[in-house]
């Protein structure tokens, strides 16, 4: 999936959750200073911004497929080579950098073992590649109260709960069948503070990813009902704990 948005909108959807990933993942990774690192799917760049703090400028390298998040991304961080490409098409030589990470990525990529299969291609022989999807069938991701009360309201929703690595285990076997050794697993988790409802809802009308698709696509009265579903679940002020899966192999 190519997300066709203004970059303000999807750091207003997901920036204040992915913000808080990307140090844990960069950690889980391993990278360290002096590495060359790829961020896959880097959108406007929350991963991107802790690597930068992390290896510095010179270090780091950017894909992304969305135009708008790529010209975002390379605004953004003066001097990363960001670049429009898919996972699945690195526009880069074999063995090109230390690791390759995709925060919150894999599940909308194309073929997504195709594309952890690419980030081994470019990562040296020893190099790490890591990734971290949502725990989206386990209702732990910061979208779980919006799909929750869709399905309550209508039985034929299809949330993203069956996108590729979003329940337990999954993620795991893409990077096995990617051929990637050496697995190991964690759980990255936040928590984030609300002091309204509406602090929470607005950015699922912005027309973000299938969320936001499917929020424009249901009508005042069918927008206004989910909404009023997810707000009697979410009495302000309110705390959402967030949770996604992570892997990391050994090219």
């Amino acid at each position: 999936m190519t997300f066709d948005v203004a970059a303000a909108a999807y750091d207003r959807f997901m920036g204040r959750y992915s913000s808080l990933l990307a140090p844990q993942l960069a950690e889980f990774a391993g990278v360290h200073s002096q590495d060359s690192v790829l961020d896959v799917g880097c959108g406007p760049g929350a991963l991107t911004a802790e690597l930068v703090r992390r290896l510095g400028v010179p270090h780091v390298t950017a894909i992304e497929p969305s135009k708008p998040f790529a010209e975002a991304a390379a605004a953004r961080f003066p001097g990363v080579d960001v670049r429009q490409a898919p996972a699945e098409e690195i526009p880069f030589p074999d063995g090109t950098f230390d690791a390759a990470l995709a925060q919150l990525v894999v599940h909308f990529m194309a073929d997504p073992v195709k594309g952890l299969a690419e980030m081994k291609r470019v990562t040296r022989a020893g190099g790490a590649v890591a990734a971290c999807v949502w725990d989206l069938a386990g209702g732990r991701a910061p979208l779980s109260p919006f799909w929750q009360a869709a399905r309550a309201l209508s039985s034929d929703v299809v949330d993203e709960s069956e996108l590729a690595g979003a329940r337990e285990g999954q993620l795991r076997g893409l990077f096995d069948a990617a051929g990637l050794g050496g697995l190991a697993e964690s759980t990255l988790e936040a928590t984030v503070e609300f002091a309204s409802f509406d602090e929470w809802w607005e950015p699922f009308t912005l027309g973000v990813g299938p969320a936001g698709a499917y929020a424009r696509s249901l009508g005042a009265d069918g927008l206004a009902a989910v909404r009023a579903h997810c707000a009697a679940s979410l009495p302000p002020p309110f705390r959402l704990h967030v949770a996604a899966w992570a892997v990391r192999g050994i090219a």
